[in-house]
């Protein structure tokens, strides 16, 4: 067992599916969904995402969830899921925050019950160890984590 899978255990309840224009896309990410989808890149653009800011983010259903969910099955599009989807719950602010990760255990019956600084460092082992751990431009907010890497090796 890897030191994130004692912190976390999808249960695929699709609570991280939520929300309009959450999912945002980096070059890769549109990438890897359209061939995925095998449709050119402006075509996946134009059918399944839409602009709320400087990047494209996939659009939710009139239900409030990711056009990709399915409830009781999941994500249709797992395999090719963008890096923000591959990270849950490992998101900058759950990793800095100990009050945002305690909201995301409320939210989220796949986060284990536990000690923060447990919860940081599996996450900065799994965004490391999964090419997660951006700071690019494109790269989703959520996962930029470079300085928390930086200050963890400062203390080694």
């Amino acid at each position: 067992m890897t030191p994130w899978d004692a912190v976390f255990d999808c249960t695929r309840c699709g609570i991280c599916c939520q929300g309009v224009g959450g999912i945002v896309l980096s070059e890769k990410d549109l990438a890897r969904l359209a061939e995925h989808l095998a449709m050119p890149r402006d075509a996946f653009l134009q059918e399944w995402t839409e602009h709320r800011g400087r990047l494209p983010s996939l659009r939710a259903g009139a239900d409030g969830y990711c056009v990709f969910f399915t409830a009781g099955l999941g994500c249709s599009v797992h395999p090719a899921r963008p890096d923000v989807c591959r990270a849950w719950p490992f998101f900058r602010g759950n990793l800095e925050d100990a009050a945002s990760f305690q909201m995301a255990r409320e939210d989220c019956p796949g986060i284990a019950d536990g000690h923060h600084a447990r919860f940081r460092e599996a996450g900065l082992d799994y965004l490391t160890a999964h090419n997660l751990a951006a700071d690019q431009d494109d790269a989703p907010n959520a996962l930029r984590v470079a300085h928390l890497l930086a200050s963890r090796s400062e203390r080694s």
